[in-house]
């Protein structure tokens, strides 16, 4: 295939299944290098009759997943009055599905999303986590579900990655001394918030093999003893005067605390 070589996607919907479907044909034809130009939630035919007039103009196919009947037959009859070629990836399935288990598919586009809303809802709690992650933006403190507080290396990233999988929009934000703690952070409802704690001796040996990790000496200040104290001892003052929940994350695995902090979610909805 070559750059010239155009499929508009065309749908009722997003066009997301249609997409796919082009990409997964178009790789197996030299590498599947082919122009896709997705066409979503067409409503009427003059959103069908741009598509057919720009794959007049290029040397395209259309590929489809309208369901509502009336534009799907409109596109039938304007690409076979243009000679254009237009595949219909759902249609000869939903028939199949009718005859066989003699059942009426509902017509309704969409519907796809609709199932799946759980899946994007965890998408977009991915995202949040990894946009707000670190402290980066503390513009995402007042939008998020929960917000995770403590310092370096106690698995702050991995517990908002895990409850971002559950559905839950986390922000979390490292506690430094030399780093004043953003406002936002004193500004969210308490029950929005959770503090890490670990005890020295193992953020010790965590900064230890972090250090390793990294080719550095075990003596870098960042693993010193004095400094850990430090940084607990200002932690602590944080989370007193946000005045959240505390998790000793010491001898736990991710798993249970994203658990002791679902479970505190849960009984301050009830």
């Amino acid at each position: 295939m070559n750059s010239k070589e155009v499929v508009y996607v065309v749908s009722d919907s997003v066009g997301e299944t249609a997409e796919f479907v082009v990409k997964a044909v178009a790789s197996q034809f030299n590498g599947g290098h082919v122009d896709i130009r997705r066409s979503s939630y067409v409503e009427d035919t003059e959103d069908i009759e741009d598509v057919i007039l720009l794959s007049k103009q290029t040397n395209s196919i259309i590929a489809y997943t309208v369901v509502i009947p009336v534009l799907k037959e409109y596109l039938d009859r304007r690409a076979k009055e243009e000679g254009i070629i237009a595949v219909d990836l759902m249609n000869p399935l939903i028939e199949a599905f009718t005859n066989k288990f003699n059942k009426l598919p509902n017509r309704q586009p969409g519907m796809m999303r609709k199932l799946d809303e759980d899946y994007f809802r965890k998408i977009e709690a991915i995202e949040f986590a990894v946009k707000y992650d670190d402290g980066r933006d503390p513009r995402g403190i007042p939008r998020a579900d929960i917000v995770l507080i403590g310092v370096s290396r106690t698995s702050k990233t991995p517990l908002s990655m895990y409850l971002a999988h559950k559905r839950l929009k986390v922000a979390n934000v490292p506690l430094v001394p030399e780093v004043p703690a953003p406002d936002e952070l004193f500004e969210v409802p308490r029950n929005k918030c959770v503090g890490l704690i670990i005890s020295p001796d193992k953020l010790n040996d965590i900064r230890k093999e972090r250090l390793k990790a990294l080719g550095l000496t075990s003596q870098a200040n960042y693993a010193s003893f004095e400094r850990i104290l430090e940084e607990l001892d200002y932690a602590e003052k944080i989370m007193k005067r946000v005045g959240c929940p505390i998790i000793n994350v010491s001898n736990k695995a991710i798993e249970e605390t994203a658990n002791l902090i679902m479970d505190y979610l849960k009984s301050e909805r009830s």
